[in-house]
């Protein structure tokens, strides 16, 4: 009888893995260097090998498993398919079969974008449990999304469901985003687009504010610290940046009408002060919304896409 799961989240940087027990009990979790030389080819094999060592220092055998989950940055088709993962280095790849080559076959495996997979441990062991309706939003380098509907990852017909870091919100916006568009949230409420809202606001005005000192040193974090110690000109910059974000949750409601949203990545740690400027937002821009949605942070950290990744397997067994 499969007893266990394991959940592989492939990073830019690193791979982070672990072993789960069917409720969610995470046993062993370890992280492998993200070898991309080669177009990446190297990725999976070391993985696979790290796998199997800690297998069997746990004496876990492969018949005990029900499935690999692998979560990816970038689209995955419905068919497994990763046209592109530009931080991996990856073009035209199907990772979940070479995932179960590598295990010898015996093992199934399953792949999906690591947004939506992270989405999917926030709702089954995180700050979404209890919801079957839910979309998590990651405020990091960039503005990632994850939807989840009655209890199943809303991918689309081509991967790219729930990409809301590059729904337009801007209509002047002298600078590209990295997807090529411009005006996307991304550029206004990531990590990179606070910071850079803050020094826009810097040069507008002529106001006292702490962040002058700080130059090209700024970051999102100090910001949003300034703005909650009372710092006007941080406050309305991040103000303004959690606007966007706000509208943006607001656009979702209408279309999907999740339960909860639960915010996570490395600008979620500003707490409750960064909850409550969005959902001033988000409220004021549904109005016809008797019951609106749930706003809280998330609790995974970054081992989100592990716990995704596992529950992925027991999606499909």
């Amino acid at each position: 009888m499969n007893q266990y799961c394991v959940g592989i989240d492939v990073g830019g940087t690193s791979v982070k893995c672990g072993i789960f027990t069917y409720n969610g009990v995470l046993l062993d979790k370890w992280e492998v260097m993200t070898r991309k030389a080669e177009n990446g080819k190297y990725i999976l094999p070391d993985v696979a090998e790290e796998l199997k060592k800690h297998l069997d220092e746990k004496t876990i055998s492969y018949e005990d498993i029900a499935g690999i989950g692998i979560g990816v940055p970038g689209p995955v088709e419905p068919d497994g398919h990763v046209r592109v993962a530009v931080n991996l280095g990856w073009k035209d790849i199907y990772p979940a079969r070479i995932m179960r080559e590598l295990m010898g076959g015996r093992i199934p495996c399953a792949v999906g974008n690591d947004a939506n997979v992270a989405a999917l441990g926030e709702m089954w062991q995180g700050g979404g449990r209890g919801f079957q309706n839910m979309m998590m939003v990651t405020l990091g380098t960039g503005v990632g999304g994850g939807l989840i509907l009655n209890g199943k990852i809303v991918a689309g017909a081509h991967g790219a469901g729930a990409e809301i870091g590059h729904i337009h919100v801007r209509e002047v916006e002298g600078e590209r985003c990295a997807c090529g568009g411009m005006g996307c949230l991304e550029q206004v409420a990531s990590a990179t687009g606070i910071v850079k809202e803050a020094e826009r606001f810097l040069r507008m005005f002529k106001e006292p504010s702490s962040l002058r000192i700080y130059g090209k040193a700024l970051t999102a974090k100090i910001v949003c610290d300034a703005a909650k110690e009372g710092d006007q000109l941080a406050y309305l910059s991040l103000d303004l940046s959690m606007r966007s974000l706000g509208i943006v949750l607001a656009q979702v409601s209408m279309v999907a009408d999740p339960e909860i949203f639960v915010i996570g990545g490395g600008v979620s740690k500003a707490g409750s002060f960064l909850l409550d400027l969005i959902r001033k937002h988000y409220e004021e821009y549904t109005p016809i919304l008797e019951k609106k949605a749930e706003l809280v942070l998330a609790t995974l950290g970054n081992d989100a896409g592990i716990y995704g990744c596992a529950r992925l397997m027991l999606e499909k067994d």
